[in-house]
């Protein structure tokens, strides 16, 4: 996902700094980057090691100057049944997905508190509000990310300070991570239908930082399950027990990468291995985007339906004014 992300912005000539932990991905990302138009800089570190984040901080500003944008990405995830999965992985998953974007935004905010500007975008995903079977660290970390988040925003307003803060929550989207999270089950990981490229969520992502809304939804399934948890959540919790794992789902090859302590092996891109089932394009989020000009025609439209019907039925008053 953040491989898709810089190169939207790399497309709008953006000056990026890069964080993550394979130094020849960071490379070959950042000739990717100037090649679209856009300058980068990077680190190799990790994002659960507080000092990572103070490093590519201080690069980006020594080379161009103060951080107008910084987006809270990484994340690593274990399919497993809880019962067999180790503390260890627990706590790895929780300083990677959780705790990785506390100290990004500890290191963003000691930057733009002091210059009163700025933006703050957090990746999350329908998971920080509907969690599911055999991702429970995954979900438990996106469900406190949304937390902290929140908390975060009302400092800010108490503080009456001017720094942006959002957080897109993303459907299923395309990425290497299926073929890379750690997984004792038998079956292979598959995200659930509709699948995303990752374009799309980084289309949204892009959005989010240059606009001031509390929150994106991409994809209809995620607003859409978003608001089914508040209304029928034990109806959710038994359905997602059955269909966690699709029926069709092909079995795991042993031979898998993992990348829960280390990087998995290879020069992995933005897309993963459902390019053909993904989707390049998402009609909610065009309108999402949108949303005041399609809220200002619907208005439009109905005072125009009024207003026909109304003058050819000049003799008819309003409803409660009839005898």
């Amino acid at each position: 996902m953040g491989r898709a992300v810089a190169q939207r912005f790399a497309r709008e000539g953006a000056w990026i700094g890069l964080l993550a932990r394979d130094p020849a991905r960071l490379e070959d990302a950042k000739r990717e980057i100037e090649s679209l138009g856009g300058k980068a800089v990077i680190h190799a570190g990790d994002v659960a090691d507080p000092a990572a984040h103070e490093a590519i901080a201080d690069l980006v500003e020594q080379t161009f100057g103060a951080i107008d944008i910084w987006i809270n990405n990484a994340m690593t995830s274990v399919y497993s049944m809880i019962h067999e999965m180790p503390p260890e992985e627990f706590r790895r998953v929780t300083d990677v997905t959780y705790l990785g974007v506390v100290y990004g935004t500890q290191s963003a905010l000691r930057r733009m508190r002091a210059r009163d500007r700025g933006m703050i975008v957090q990746v999350g995903s329908t998971l920080a509000y509907r969690s599911i079977a055999f991702q429970s660290a995954y979900c438990a970390a996106k469900h406190a990310v949304r937390g902290f988040t929140n908390s975060l925003r009302s400092e800010l307003k108490h503080d009456r300070l001017k720094i942006g803060l959002t957080m897109v929550q993303l459907p299923a989207v395309n990425t290497p991570q299926f073929l890379w999270a750690r997984n004792r089950l038998s079956q292979a990981a598959k995200p659930p239908a509709p699948i995303y490229q990752p374009e799309v969520a980084a289309e949204a992502i892009w959005w989010a930082a240059h606009h001031r809304r509390r929150e994106v939804y991409v994809g209809y399934k995620t607003s859409l399950g978003i608001k089914l948890n508040k209304l029928i959540p034990a109806f959710l919790d038994r359905f997602l027990g059955k269909r966690s794992f699709g029926e069709a789902q092909r079995t795991r090859d042993p031979r898998q990468p993992d990348n829960l302590w280390r990087p998995a092996k290879g020069l992995y891109a933005a897309r993963g291995p459902y390019v053909a089932e993904a989707q390049s394009g998402s009609l909610h989020l065009t309108i999402s985007k949108h949303r005041s000009a399609w809220l200002w025609a619907f208005v439009g439209m109905a005072s125009a339906v009024a207003f026909a019907w109304r003058r050819k039925n000049p003799s008819r008053g309003p409803v409660w004014n009839r005898r």
